[in-house]
């Protein structure tokens, strides 16, 4: 880790981007990255687009530092229509997951609005027929009276290549959005969630699954929240987290019942009445909600907060982070523009200690030790865009309230060549409690390395790789 100018906090840079790097007018729909994911091991990066690829990336050990190269491309959705419903369904990735490597191959989940698929991804050989008795050593066939012995066929090994093919797939189960899945520590089963319930699926069989949550009213007019987010305890197979448009999170037991609709706790912080307004309802909805590694801790994201809970204490979060502040009072405006209703995700360093989140103007912030109570609220505010390649800078944790909270201190990542070697760093103020916040560049997708300082970011239909290393 490269330590910062107080000799503690580690001082990001920019590694490398892929992507053509231009402007978001130049960009088709189906190349925007809508899911990022690190495996287990954080040797390869999967990213999936509105288009339905599913992109892979290995860790190239050649090079210092952090830095990935193209692994293998596939198709992994195609747009589909529901004729019994008149729905189309989108390609869009909305979510990949990896599972536990045990072989030389690897798999991942991903889905769509509708279906699951379980994707082996593995090493194939070419192979060619080096002879034959048909033809010579220029190809032609020989005489016949040439021919003295009988030569079989023999196939050599041409070249190698990394193939795709789908193990499973699981669909027909749900009857509204896939929002989550989550693959069990178990290495066996997984769950996946929409908007009213959250089913459990065996990894082995595609056409059962159970249905451990439906919080579905007998009359849909009765409907008061939807389920937003979902995710498995990693170390307890017995426990999942789910939030939902009320601003709760709920943890289950599945060895209490079969049907888990009565929680085990509820995570839930009640608003001031004082504080309440027409946008009120719509801000408090949490968009992603994570575990930390060693499950002691629970992240979630809504509109303008990261809220960090312990898993022993339900009554309060033990910290509550402010993100873009600034646009609390043009609520009115991100509702007009239907930014109100982004979904951005949140995530855990491996060691549990760092949160990152994102923010507009391709903006993300990471916050150092955002888990302990006792620290100091610090945070470092990153920029993912093409003027990463424009100049090299580096950025640094600032104190909450000195600098990044008014716009007059925080760091602000510039990158660097691609190969991202030979950075040297400078702050350079961000501005961003203003008028020319860019609701289009936002930061909604991201992935924290399980064992490093390094993280991945889809910037539209960039992905960019920052580094302490």
């Amino acid at each position: 880790m490269v330590e910062g100018p107080d000799g503690h906090s580690p001082t990001w840079k920019f590694a490398q981007c892929f992507g053509d790097k231009g402007d978001t007018e130049d960009i088709t729909e189906a190349d925007i990255i809508s899911t990022v994911e690190f495996d287990h091991t954080g040797n390869y990066l999967a990213t999936g687009d509105k288009g339905g690829r599913v992109v892979l990336f290995e860790r190239n050990e050649n090079k210092k530092g952090c830095e990935y190269k193209f692994h293998t491309e596939f198709q992994s959705h195609e747009p589909e229509f529901d004729y019994l419903k008149s729905l189309e369904i989108e390609e869009k990735i909305n979510k990949i997951k990896w599972c536990r490597r045990t072989n030389a191959a690897h798999f991942l989940l991903s889905t769509n609005d509708k279906t699951i698929k379980l994707w082996k991804i593995y090493e194939k050989s070419l192979k060619v027929v080096a002879e034959n008795n048909l033809s010579d050593n220029t190809g032609r066939p020989p005489h016949p009276f040439s021919i003295n012995s009988l030569r079989l066929p023999r196939m050599t090994v041409h070249d190698k290549i990394i193939a795709a093919s789908p193990k499973k797939i699981y669909a027909n189960a749900h009857a509204y959005h896939i929002n989550s899945i989550s693959v069990n520590s178990d290495a066996e089963t997984f769950i996946s969630a929409d908007d009213l319930r959250i089913n459990l699926w065996n990894l082995g069989i595609s056409d059962q699954s159970f249905n451990i949550v439906d919080i579905k009213p007998a009359n849909m007019e009765e409907l008061t929240e939807v389920i937003t987010a979902a995710e498995f305890h990693p170390t307890s197979c017995n426990y999942f987290v789910y939030s939902s448009s009320k601003g709760t999170i709920k943890l289950a037991d599945m060895r209490e019942s079969a049907l888990c609709d009565a929680h085990a706790k509820m995570f839930e912080e009640e608003e001031d009445p004082r504080d309440r307004s027409f946008f009120s309802e719509i801000i408090s909805s949490i968009s992603d909600v994570r575990f930390s590694l060693d499950g002691r801790y629970i992240v979630s994201r809504d509109y303008l907060t990261v809220k960090i809970w312990d898993v022993a204490m339900e009554r309060a979060p033990i910290k509550t982070i402010n993100i873009h502040e600034y646009l609390r009072p043009r609520l009115c405006d991100t509702y007009d523009n239907d930014s109100i209703f982004d979904k951005f995700e949140v995530v855990l360093s491996g060691d549990g200690k760092s949160v990152m989140t994102g923010s507009y103007n391709n903006n993300f912030m990471i916050y150092p030790n955002a888990t302990d109570p006792e620290a100091e609220e610090t945070e470092v505010v990153l920029q993912a865009d093409k003027s990463a390649f424009k100049a090299k800078r580096v950025g640094v944790a600032a104190p909450i309230g000195r600098g990044a909270r008014n716009g007059t201190a925080s760091p602000n990542l510039r990158g660097s060549s691609p190969s991202g070697h030979g950075m040297t760093g400078g702050l350079n103020p961000v501005r961003r409690e203003n008028d020319d916040t860019d609701f289009n560049k936002k930061i909604l997708h991201m992935s924290w390395h399980p064992n490093e300082d390094s993280i991945a970011i889809a910037a539209t239909n960039n992905l960019f790789v920052f580094s302490t290393l």
